[in-house]
């Protein structure tokens, strides 16, 4: 058969979009979630703990998190908690991270973002600290940095943990520190940078009860636009 225009496809109908299209994600997490970094003594788990109040969140903490990694009876309750399309957005998720190389790749911390990530799939989850919100999508996350002046933290460790106060200091600068190298060594981020982050808020300012309200503010007005977004998407007429 001799050649001919006819013998080459037909571009689709709505039109050429490129060599290579990359067609969009088919998979989500079920819901919103919010990683709060705190500076140490910044009470951040304190108001983690209020803005799951307010918003009806379950909050994940150190304690929390490394029960499930533990626990295999508690982790697998969890992931049955996860939608089947949510897991398959972990999975994929989780590759994109190793295969950008923007995480560490020993087991331990492995398994410690595989929860997070699983965490963030089930949604409506306060997550605190482990650099969650430099591992999950801005999209369907708020990251929230929680600051306050040294000196009151300082003033927080001596009185909660009863230090003199040149023995709270060295455990703020302490646990300051262990913190940016976990950051920098599993992730290569920097917690001091605020354009990481979608909110910072001063705790001593608006104090827990403020810093909180906020914090739900932030999360719902990311929530009103996600459902903006989503109808735009979902409609056939388009904008």
């Amino acid at each position: 058969m001799s050649s001919s225009t006819t013998d080459f496809p037909r571009p689709p109908a709505h039109g050429f979009r490129g060599d290579t299209p990359t067609p969009p994600p088919l998979t989500h997490p079920r819901g919103l979630s919010v990683a709060i970094s705190r500076e140490a003594g910044a009470r951040g788990a304190s108001i983690a703990r209020k803005v799951g109040e307010l918003v009806g969140w379950q909050v994940f903490d150190q304690e929390s998190l490394d029960y499930l990694i533990q626990d295999e009876t508690a982790h697998s309750r969890l992931l049955s908690e996860v939608p089947a399309s949510a897991r398959a957005w972990a999975d994929s998720h989780f590759t994109r991270l190793q295969m950008s190389q923007k995480i560490a790749s020993d087991p331990d911390t492995a398994a410690m973002i595989r929860l997070l990530i699983a965490v963030a799939a089930r949604g409506d989850a306060v997550i605190v600290g482990r650099g969650a919100g430099f591992l999950l999508p801005a999209e369907s996350t708020v990251h929230v940095r929680v600051v306050a002046p040294f000196e009151r933290r300082v003033a927080y460790f001596a009185q909660s943990l009863r230090l003199s106060r040149e023995e709270a200091a060295e455990e703020v600068r302490s646990r300051d520190q262990r913190r940016a190298e976990f950051l920098q060594r599993t992730m290569n981020r920097d917690p001091a940078d605020p354009t990481g982050y979608d909110v910072v808020v001063n705790a001593d300012r608006l104090g827990l009860e403020g810093a909180a309200q906020f914090i739900a503010w932030a999360i719902r007005t990311k929530q009103m636009y996600d459902e903006l977004r989503s109808a735009d998407e979902s409609d056939p007429a388009g904008p």
